[in-house]
């Protein structure tokens, strides 16, 4: 009876990692709300790999950033005003969890890849007497 060999295979340090998509929604203003982002990321440590204007109210950023700095970069996104769909809270709070509880140290330093897709979306006019009424004036 011979035993199977080990399993010694190394990840492949050419593969391709996995891309995280994100999707989000800012009422911001646009010209505002970019450059307030794009710090954001900077100062979480991101490195921005492609900047891509989606017609006509969106934008895509290809970044990548350390699973180490994962949780700057979440709590940076939403403290600009960024609203994270629900499938991203979740993607963001895995990535939080994973960083947290990693028991190898080394693992920290994992480079991941994201993608974020933006859409600035306009606040909807509000007829005055609507607004009144939310507001308990009428």
């Amino acid at each position: 009876m011979h035993p199977e060999p080990l399993d010694n295979s190394q990840p492949d340090p050419l593969a391709e990692p996995p891309v995280i998509h994100l999707r989000a929604r800012s009422f911001e203003d646009r010209e505002e709300a970019v450059p307030v982002l794009l710090n954001t990321m900077a100062s979480s440590g991101c490195w921005l790999l492609e900047r891509c204007e989606l017609p006509p109210n969106a934008i895509q950023f290809s970044f990548e950033v350390l699973l180490r700095s994962v949780f700057e970069l979440y709590s940076g996104l939403l403290s600009c005003g960024v609203e994270l769909s629900r499938d991203s809270h979740t993607r963001m709070k895995s990535l939080c969890t994973v960083r947290d509880h990693n028991p190898h140290r080394a693992r920290r330093r994992r480079v991941l890849t994201i993608r974020l897709e933006l859409i600035f979306v306009d606040e909807p006019e509000c007829p005055t007497d609507l607004a009144q009424i939310s507001m308990g004036l009428a």
